[in-house]
């Protein structure tokens, strides 16, 4: 019996991070390596990506990282693996050059180019282990399932998928393909569970690319799309809608014009020549001449239509009889966001749609869709992934109604490992698999006490005092002084800033009176006080940060000049 384990690093009880280690004897195959973009309270961070130590510890068992298709969920976090982890990378066309534009980004891998293109006719030896690949329906073309055969069974890793006749060439399902995983039996089944909250069935993208012309054609003025860029599929919808509308297309936002041009490069984006019009010349057009595509990641099309219509951005602002139309369904985190952005839109003279208002549209199985791939796939096991707990949960829920056993089906945690014993698997302890945080150019020193430190910041303020001492003498050379910003308006609070200068001179003479002196333990004290005085007159607590700063005698000034002077002297006589 093959030795079998799987852990999810990322991608359980959580919106995206997807990574996945399937362990078959010696062997360790990773599934995909994602991020997620920060949630509100995750102050200044940029993304967070899975901890990956695991994998760096046994690197020498990993043979290959394989991804399922182009979304930053599922490539965003490569490069930072590969700088731990060098092995092979293997995926679709598409997804492989959006990956090369990632990992060429990140300093470490910049150089890395070990990629292997594959589609659903290729397998993959892996000595007793066979790696092949299954065509999927997303939003994005050339998405692809993963399929790790074992002599126990199929482990089966559906990707990000929904099913849906209608859609296009490069989008497309093979059912056959399919049913043929399934009669050969499929030991493991692990399954997008993003939208599986929902019952109710989502628009063909047919429906979705007439939708977009009916309400682009029907507008006068000038059309600004927000789009996520991996979106592909709404992109080649809103510009195809735009050509049968008369009107050009101005590109804008994060990375758009790479992946565009990636994109028309490989036939995976169709457009026209002359349609795609430089940002810059817009204003040679009428308004119903032009179409402003603005893409970017998860929020950030939101984001910078709010720009436009409070003027901050340079290029384009929001005018009389603009319409905002978003293209792509917000997330949960972003709803509050969007409905002050909509607001200010109409303020700048400005209309607001979300398609999602007009149609029901996802790039993710509903309940049914879930079931069909039960129905297909006939596993043994059930391992919901990509989704926080309660899609999971409801997931979980409609297998059951499908005859899948409770017993059969896993709701895991980060980290938490399954192991195949005696043919069941059973929990077998876990590995670390925390969050990491992206913040610039830091991997993993932003932690919870930063984040706290930032949180409070941001709601009350920094309080600074400043005093100069001589330890010697112990005395205060120069008496305290306060800072604050984000705490208090000074101008109005000029006896509570007083008043804490002069509980740190008091603070510092008590505590100079004691024989023992430590650098830690006066800044404490001073802390302690300020921040129990500072509560009770206010209920607030900023962050306090005392700066104590020591004048030095003038004999030990002395002691150092000829200190200097004597090392020198040595260097010289050695040289």
């Amino acid at each position: 019996m093959s030795d079998i384990k799987i852990i999810p690093l990322g991608g359980v009880r959580e919106f995206g991070k997807n990574m996945y280690a399937v362990e078959v004897d010696e062997s360790i195959f990773v599934l995909d390596a994602g991020l997620k973009y920060p949630e509100t309270e995750m102050l200044g961070v940029d993304f967070v990506i899975p901890q990956t130590t695991y994998l760096a510890e046994n690197a020498e068992r990993v043979a290959g990282i394989f991804l399922t298709h182009g979304h930053p969920d599922s490539i965003g976090g490569l490069p930072y693996l590969l700088a731990d982890v060098n092995v092979p990378v293997f995926a679709s066309e598409l997804t492989v050059e959006l990956a090369k534009l990632n990992v060429k980004d990140y300093e470490a891998t910049k150089k890395f180019n070990d990629f292997h293109i594959v589609n659903e006719k290729t397998e993959i030896d892996f000595g007793g282990v066979n790696i092949s690949f299954f065509s999927t329906t997303h939003t994005i073309p050339d998405s692809l399932g993963i399929v790790i055969g074992t002599k126990e069974g199929n482990i089966v890793y559906t990707g990000d998928f929904k099913f849906d006749p209608a859609v296009t060439q490069g989008y497309k399902t093979n059912l056959g393909r399919l049913a043929e995983i399934g009669s050969q039996g499929v030991l493991a089944l692990l399954s997008d569970s993003a939208n599986a909250l929902s019952t109710e069935q989502s628009a063909s993208e047919n429906e979705v690319a007439e939708k977009i012309y009916d309400v682009i054609s029907d507008w006068e003025g000038r059309v600004i799309v927000a789009s996520v860029a991996g979106n592909l599929a709404r992109i080649q919808q809103t510009i195809d809608a735009a050509a049968r509308a008369g009107r050009a297309v101005a590109l804008t936002g994060h990375d758009m014009d790479q992946i565009v041009e990636t994109a028309r490069r490989l036939g995976k984006l169709t457009v026209d020549d002359g349609m795609i019009v430089p940002l810059k010349n817009i204003k040679n057009y009428a308004d119903d001449e032009i179409l402003i595509l603005e893409a970017g990641r998860m929020g950030e099309p939101i984001r910078a239509v709010a720009d436009m219509a409070t003027g901050r951005n340079k290029q384009v602002k929001i005018k009389e009889g603009d319409l905002v139309f978003a293209v792509t369904s917000p997330t949960v985190s972003m709803e509050t966001f969007v409905a002050k952005t909509e607001n200010i839109v109409y303020k700048a003279g400005g209309i607001m749609k979300l398609l999602a208002a007009e149609i029901k549209v996802s790039g993710h199985a509903n309940v049914r869709d879930l079931q069909t791939m039960i129905d297909i796939m006939q596993p043994k096991n059930l391992i919901p992934v990509q989704g926080e707990y309660r899609e999971l949960e409801a997931h979980a829920e409609c297998a059951m109604e499908v005859g899948i056993k409770p017993e059969n089906i896993f709701i895991e945690k980060r980290g938490d490992i399954l192991s195949y014993e005696d043919g069941v698997f059973v929990p077998a302890g876990a590995v670390t698999a925390d969050n990491i945080m992206i913040d610039g150019s830091g991997v993993g020193d932003i932690g919870s006490i930063v984040l706290r430190d930032r949180k409070i910041l941001s709601e009350d303020g920094i309080f600074i005092a400043v005093i100069t001492i001589s330890k010697k003498d112990k005395k205060i050379i120069s008496r305290a002084k306060v800072h604050t910003r984000g705490f208090v308006y000074v101008k109005q609070s000029r006896d509570l800033i007083k008043d804490s200068a002069n509980l740190v001179n008091e603070t510092v003479s008590n505590y100079l009176k004691k024989d023992e002196f430590d650098w830690t333990e006066i800044k404490q004290e001073i802390r302690d006080a300020l921040g129990k005085y500072l509560y009770e007159q206010t209920k607030r607590r900023p962050v306090i940060l005392p700066v104590v700063m020591e004048v030095r005698s003038e004999e030990n000034l002395k002691n150092n000049r000829k200190k200097k002077a004597k090392k020198k002297a040595q260097a010289n006589e050695e040289e």
